[in-house]
């Protein structure tokens, strides 16, 4: 198994009425981008459905410079209706569910540095919400 030191949370930047899950993401990455796999190892659809994406054994593909020793979580949202901007629309359920899910993670693997895409790209607005602390609350 490899080392795994943080957990990283992004968005599928899609708007609130486009409920996805890791098969479209997969079909993105893999189709669009030729990637081998989904870069991320799970995703929580509008519904709060937990959906395994890429095996936790292989590094993901989601963050630059930090898929070696990562788990990549995304959710499903993060842009406007519109599709003009960034919006944190995720509904209760994925809420509950991420919470859940990072509180797993850090039972199986001991502690982890939780955090969002942003906190490791400033150039990005991924997840569109401090990761840290939504996890701390």
């Amino acid at each position: 198994m490899r080392a795994i030191n943080k957990l990283v949370v992004h968005c599928a930047y899609t708007p609130p009425s486009m409920d996805i899950g890791a098969d479209t993401i997969t079909e993105w990455h893999v189709g669009e981008n030729g990637w081998s796999d989904i870069g991320y190892h799970f995703v929580i659809r509008r519904s709060g459905a937990i959906e395994k994406g890429r095996p936790i054994e292989r590094p993901g593909a989601h963050v630059r410079g930090h898929n070696r020793d990562s788990i990549g979580i995304c959710l499903v949202g993060g842009m406007a209706e519109d599709q003009s901007s960034a919006d944190c629309n995720f509904t209760a359920w994925q809420w509950d569910a991420l919470g859940e899910l990072l509180a797993e993670l850090q039972d199986e693997f001991g502690y982890l540095d939780i955090c969002g895409h942003r906190d490791l790209d400033p150039g990005k607005e991924c997840p569109c919400f401090d990761v840290r602390a939504f996890y701390e609350r």
